[in-house]
């Protein structure tokens, strides 16, 4: 499991995101029209046990509800698609902060490459280097999945570089060893659309390489002496936020 100063730094970073989610609702939501939307869609529900052994009026408040349920939701989508962008960035980044964990000195790593359709694996030598890392086995070549597979291990604690070097031209990828606060890189990309995913390193210029890959292992924080994946932990906190600070922002859900 990662130390408690993750845990804790986690928790802050949860509750912060749940009061600036707070301000967004309060921003962008309706609490008038909302509170109407939900008073609706109880009296309907009421009615299904009023009219229980009367067809047309039943029918009539399963209709009601389906319109008054699509006018809720239609409220909340608004500062959901405000949010959804910031969110799903800071969740990237969070992810490469508590979803995986450093290599431990010693520790060994899967790295691989993928190339494009138009490279030749086939003939021409590939090469990894390790600057502060030990390169362990020869390249493995899988040709259907165009990728290139090496063990690696982590000789210290710290940043380390590999090396790729491949028809006369070369590319490095970060590694990461040791404990403490690491910003995890897994993957190096050539993709615009994929650096979105993983921007914590510069995109690989044009070219066959599609991406470099180091597997990092999964990592769990510390809550109460129990491992839970830090998503859950971020849902259980932000929402727990929002919760007890809704009636002080003027929200309603």
């Amino acid at each position: 499991m990662l130390s408690p100063a993750h845990t804790w730094s986690l928790t802050l970073i949860a509750a912060a995101a749940g009061f600036a989610m707070l301000w967004v609702f309060r921003r962008f939501a309706d609490p008038h029209r909302t509170r109407l939307a939900k008073r609706k869609l109880r009296a309907h529900l009421y009615a299904f046990r009023l009219f229980a052994d009367e067809p047309g009026p039943l029918l009539r408040a399963q209709r009601e509800l389906l319109v008054w349920n699509a006018r809720y939701l239609g409220l909340m989508l608004r500062p959901a698609a405000v949010l959804a962008i910031p969110m799903m960035a800071l969740l990237i980044h969070l992810d490469a902060i508590y979803g995986k964990r450093p290599l431990w000195v010693g520790e060994a790593a899967l790295v691989t490459a993928r190339f494009d359709a138009g490279a030749n694996l086939s003939g021409v030598p590939l090469v990894l280097e390790g600057r502060g890392i030990a390169v362990e086995t020869p390249p493995v070549r899988l040709m259907e999945e165009r990728e290139v597979c090496w063990r690696v291990r982590a000789a210290r604690s710290g940043a380390a570089t590999l090396v790729l070097r491949f028809a006369g031209t070369s590319f490095d990828k970060r590694v990461e060893a040791g404990a403490g606060f690491r910003y995890l890189a897994e993957r190096r990309v050539a993709s615009p659309m994929s650096w979105l995913r993983y921007p914590a390193e510069r995109r690989i210029p044009d070219g066959s390489l599609a991406w470099i890959e180091v597997t990092y292992p999964q990592a769990e924080i510390d809550v109460f002496g129990w491992g839970m994946h830090w998503l859950i932990w971020f849902s259980l906190v932000s929402s727990a936020t929002m919760l007890a600070f809704r009636n002080r922002f003027g929200v309603v859900f």
